[in-house]
């Protein structure tokens, strides 16, 4: 006995087009004695199209969505190197604190990815195309290009967690590591597992031997790392090498450095020794507790770029040891 086939009307909708949609049955006439004979009553319900300024106003608003992170960035580093938060906070962190509730990292990561984001925009476009500094403060979004949008020829990051793997790699690199994500992505926004994926495959392949020596002195690059802002320019000893960083011993703690943000002093083995004994002797005044304009001395002992101290700033570092009990 042959089966009665069953005809099943499909509703469809596309944005492009503006399709009309079908509805559910409204009203069913099924004769069980002759099913051949059942008759389906459907209604349809017309999808309303927009019109072309609204079209116009959602792409807009979409973009602004998927940017918000981006302008947020640019924003904030305009703040922060204009200094326009000093006429009510003491520092920039205690600012983005009380007034967005943002934390130092969290500030750090949003102003290091539109930094990001400018490199892939340069790598795409062949030459630097970012949303200009007037956008930026003006906190309007309208004026970007359609060519920049995630629905324009170049598909850009839309979220921030994106591109964090990208903050430790140089911006050539940056912008190859996009193209690829994007294209394991099937030409759309990439999620951050596969952004990390590739990270993590081009480090590997592009990593060089770890050769620094426990007790060798270096200097920190902080380049666009939002981890190492401030500790730019400042030395630490060796104390672990790792596979592909190494552990510092600073003037204020201890600080896992990948090996593209360090640079070697090249000490002699007995400067590093001395360097090393004028490292524990900072670290343990600083961590006594003290005065902001004696911190600020003792941080300027920590980028020093000789292996060695006056003979003012040993009596300024001996005077604060016997202030705290410490005796060399």
């Amino acid at each position: 006995m042959t089966k009665p086939s069953s005809n099943r009307k499909k509703a469809t909708s596309a944005a492009s087009n503006n399709l009309k949609a079908t509805a559910r049955s409204a009203e069913d006439i099924f004769d069980p004695e002759n099913p051949a004979t059942a008759t389906i009553t459907v209604t349809a319900a017309e999808v309303e199209e927009l019109s072309e300024m609204e079209e116009r106003d959602r792409l807009h608003l979409e973009r602004r969505v998927e940017r918000a992170f981006f302008e947020a960035g640019k924003a904030l580093a305009q703040l922060r190197d204009r200094r326009l938060y000093r006429s009510t906070h003491k520092t920039f962190e205690e600012y983005c604190r009380s007034r967005f509730g943002y934390t130092h990292r969290h500030v750090n990561y949003l102003i290091a990815a539109s930094n990001v984001v400018d490199n892939i925009i340069m790598g795409t476009n062949g030459s630097q195309n970012e949303i200009s500094d007037e956008t930026a403060t003006n906190g309007s979004q309208n004026e970007i290009s359609d060519e920049m949008g995630t629905n324009g020829s170049q598909i850009l990051p839309t979220s921030e967690r994106q591109v964090r793997p990208l903050t430790k790699l140089e911006p050539s690199q940056q912008q190859e590591v996009w193209r690829q994500a994007v294209e394991q992505a099937g030409g759309k926004v990439p999620p951050a597992r596969i952004v990390k994926d590739v990270v993590q495959r081009i480090m590997e392949r592009t990593q060089v031997p770890n050769t620094y020596q426990i007790g060798e002195v270096c200097q920190i690059l902080a380049k666009d790392n939002p981890e190492l802002r401030g500790k730019g320019g400042c030395w630490g000893i060796v104390a672990r090498v790792n596979d592909f960083s190494c552990t510092v011993k600073s003037w204020d703690g201890e600080y896992t450095v990948g090996l593209q943000h360090l640079k070697s002093y090249n000490y002699l083995p007995a400067e590093c020794e001395q360097m090393r004994v004028i490292c524990d002797r900072i670290n343990r005044v600083y961590s006594s507790g003290l005065e902001e304009s004696v911190q600020k001395f003792l941080e300027m002992l920590g980028k020093l770029n000789r292996a060695y101290l006056t003979e003012l700033e040993e009596k300024v570092l001996s005077l604060l040891e016997s202030e705290f009990g410490y005796e060399m």
